[in-house]
């Protein structure tokens, strides 16, 4: 008797990989089934990356000492290779001011007024540390758990867990608003995990994918996967690794069935008068405007099962990216505050109001925050990078609403009780979806690798 592995099983039956695929298009009611290696509280992700650095003691950490001591010189016991310092600078105190917010208190400074009007949702985290105070390092670090890249982003790891709760959509996208943060396309790629888990990209203006609308009619579409079916099992049948085929015949599956999806859920005409009101999509402001269609289309996708959704803001002056202010600090955090904060606290209120917030995770983090101290006062001042101590906050998703975890010292120069790596962030937004960072694991180069590769614990004092 003749041993016939899986390959030459689905050839000589005459469906082989491609047909498989193609013969799926049809009648299908679920396309994945979740990996839960516990009970999830949360179903899915909206991150929003506020790419080169929000100041934290301007926005989340108040430091009423670092006011008082303005102007005076930082001294050699607070030079540190994890920001740009040096003992002659001098401490640089909030611009803006801070107010207790809502219910519980919490501390939000006027630069953020949206958002302060949602703090007993947000769960503050105030003693995040990272590696470099480089952009490119730290945003591949917070995406991919190092800040070498070269691994799977944080929303492909995702997508690999859980799947899609819908066949028509991918379930990893990424929002882009005509800025791609440092590090490139790597902050959003599958690396090593299939091509199937890397991010499509929806653009803010124009035409939101390319080629969404098909140029044949669906007989002719049909025709063309069929022949692309035939061609997939021929070659899979001489291929040594069916991974890469796989891959690609699940790539052009999605392309066909997101042409009867995508193009709705871009559209917002559909969507009440109080709802673009809330968002901010009626603004004048073209950057502004953009930045919350996205934010409503991510509420969309939630809507329809998409699992992580990754926001990006605009670049809209000359930097190195849009929150990175060595000078002019006042001028752009107010300007980037003013084209994400409404849409932001919009898309809380929304989610809230129709009973989502509860089962997602929104997250609002740049890759480090901002030194608060500064070569010298005047008119533009700015601050320079800063990863020894900063600040993010999670709303929704059973994260404690209105309460702060982990300290700076009095300056917010340092982290001073409950240091958070971004890989503990990883592994407790994990947790929240049903997912062990432990054991959520993919064979690569002779070992398993996961998103928090060596690091990483569920920090429970942030969930209720």
């Amino acid at each position: 008797m003749h041993s016939v592995n899986r390959r030459q099983l689905l050839h000589n039956a005459s469906i082989g990989f491609g047909m498989m695929a193609f013969s799926s298009l049809a009648n299908r009611t679920s396309y994945a089934q979740p990996l839960a290696h516990y009970p999830a509280r949360a179903k899915h992700v909206i991150l929003c990356f506020m790419d080169g650095g929000p100041s934290h003691v301007d926005t989340l950490d108040p430091k009423p000492e670092l006011a008082r001591q303005e102007g005076k010189a930082i001294g050699t016991e607070n030079v540190s290779i994890l920001s740009q310092s040096a003992a002659s600078r001098v401490w640089l105190g909030a611009r803006w001011k801070f107010r207790q917010r809502g219910e519980s208190g919490l501390p939000v400074s006027d630069l953020l007024p949206n958002i302060a009007s949602v703090a007993d949702d947000l769960c503050v985290v105030r003693s995040l540390v990272g590696k470099q105070p480089l952009h490119g390092q730290q945003a591949l670090l917070m995406h991919t758990g190092r800040e070498t890249g070269r691994a799977p982003s944080w929303g492909s790891w995702v997508s690999y867990g859980l799947g899609s709760d819908n066949e028509n959509l991918p379930s990893y996208v990424l929002l882009n608003n005509d800025w791609i943060p440092n590090g490139g396309y790597e902050n959003f790629a599958s690396s090593f995990l299939p091509a199937n888990h890397a991010a499509m990209m929806l653009r803010a203006k124009g035409t939101p994918v390319d080629n969404i609308v098909a140029s044949d009619n669906r007989s002719i579409q049909q025709a063309k996967l069929q022949l692309l079916a035939d061609q997939d099992k021929q070659f899979g049948t001489n291929a040594s690794s069916s991974d890469a085929i796989n891959a690609a015949i699940k790539n052009y599956e999605k392309a066909f069935l997101m042409q009867a999806s995508i193009p709705g859920i871009a559209d917002l005409s559909d969507e009440p008068e109080h709802i673009h009101k809330l968002y901010g999509t009626d603004s004048q402001n073209d950057f502004k405007k953009y930045y919350a269609t996205q934010c409503l289309r991510a509420r969309r996708l939630v809507e329809q099962g998409v699992r992580f959704i990754e926001i990006t803001c605009p670049l809209t002056h000359v930097n190195n990216s849009p929150w990175d202010q060595h000078g002019k600090l006042v001028d752009h955090h107010n300007e980037n505050a003013m084209i994400t904060d409404q849409a932001v606290a919009g898309l809380i209120k929304d989610l809230k109001q129709r009973g989502l917030l509860d089962e997602t995770i929104v997250i609002w983090a740049g890759e480090m925050g901002r030194t608060p101290h500064t070569p010298r006062i005047h008119e533009d001042v700015g601050r320079d990078h800063h990863v020894n101590g900063y600040s993010i906050f999670l709303a929704g998703g059973g994260f404690k609403g209105g309460s702060a975890f982990g300290t700076t010292d009095e300056f917010g120069n340092s982290v001073a009780e409950n240091p958070l790596l971004i890989q503990d962030i990883h592994a407790t937004v994990f947790h929240q979806l049903g997912l062990d960072h432990e054991r959520l694991t993919f064979r690569f180069g002779g070992r398993d690798v996961s998103l928090t590769d060596v690091h990483g614990h569920v920090v429970h004092d942030l969930i209720s």
